[in-house]
């Protein structure tokens, strides 16, 4: 999704990092064997996670949702070397995919993946987590961040993807668009809880940092 003309947007690419040559690569594979390509996070939004994780630099990170494992290796980048990063997705058929990339990448040893339903998933994680991802099912984003926030340390960061969702956040809401109400629940439940501050950015499809109090 893009909110400002494309010769604007390509400028703003042209002049951001090189994307390594490994996620180009994958992204070339996502696009040619994968459904809905247009999931990944892309050159330009993973340069973002990339640096942010590089900022924080964590020695925990949690992803809610793999897709093919692109923007896992972004936030890698930032991981301390004895660092983990848990990453969680409910698609089998994309795991050995996943994995594929994340061997052939640095942080293969510290990447490890979860199958199965986040809502199970995130209870039985032990560490305290210092940066959390959070790019799923839209439905569950509050409690996503219901499970996660006690688990967050403080100072510790939770970046939302699609908190713009399209610009449906800002339409007539269809009752029937169970999304975009979960989003727009999301949404106040960020600005209002007093535990986190937050700051919801124009970028792309609209991601949301909030760090923990």
């Amino acid at each position: 999704m893009h909110f400002i003309p494309q010769e604007l947007d390509d400028y703003v690419v042209k002049h951001t990092e090189d994307e390594p040559k490994l996620l180009k690569q994958l992204t070339r594979e996502t696009y040619q064997k994968i459904l809905q390509p247009r999931m990944l996070s892309g050159h330009y939004q993973g340069r973002i996670l990339s640096m942010i994780s590089k900022l924080i630099r964590p020695t925990h990170i949690l992803e809610i949702g793999t897709y093919t494992g692109y923007s896992a290796l972004c936030l890698a980048e930032g991981l301390q070397q004895e660092g983990t990063l848990h990453t969680i997705d409910v698609n089998e058929e994309l795991f050995d995919f996943q994995r594929k990339y994340f061997d052939a990448s640095e942080y293969g040893t510290q990447i490890h993946q979860h199958l199965g339903s986040a809502i199970d998933i995130i209870p039985s994680l032990e560490p305290e987590f210092d940066l959390v991802f959070i790019d799923a099912d839209k439905e569950n984003y509050p409690n996503y961040f219901n499970l996660i926030v006690d688990k967050l340390r403080p100072g510790g960061v939770i970046l939302s993807d699609n908190v713009l969702w399209s610009g449906k956040v800002i339409e007539p809401l269809n009752p029937k668009d169970l999304s975009t109400k979960a989003v727009l629940e999301y949404n106040t439940l960020l600005k209002e809880d007093s535990r986190i501050e937050t700051v919801l950015l124009s970028v792309r499809d609209g991601l949301t940092i909030s760090r923990k109090k």
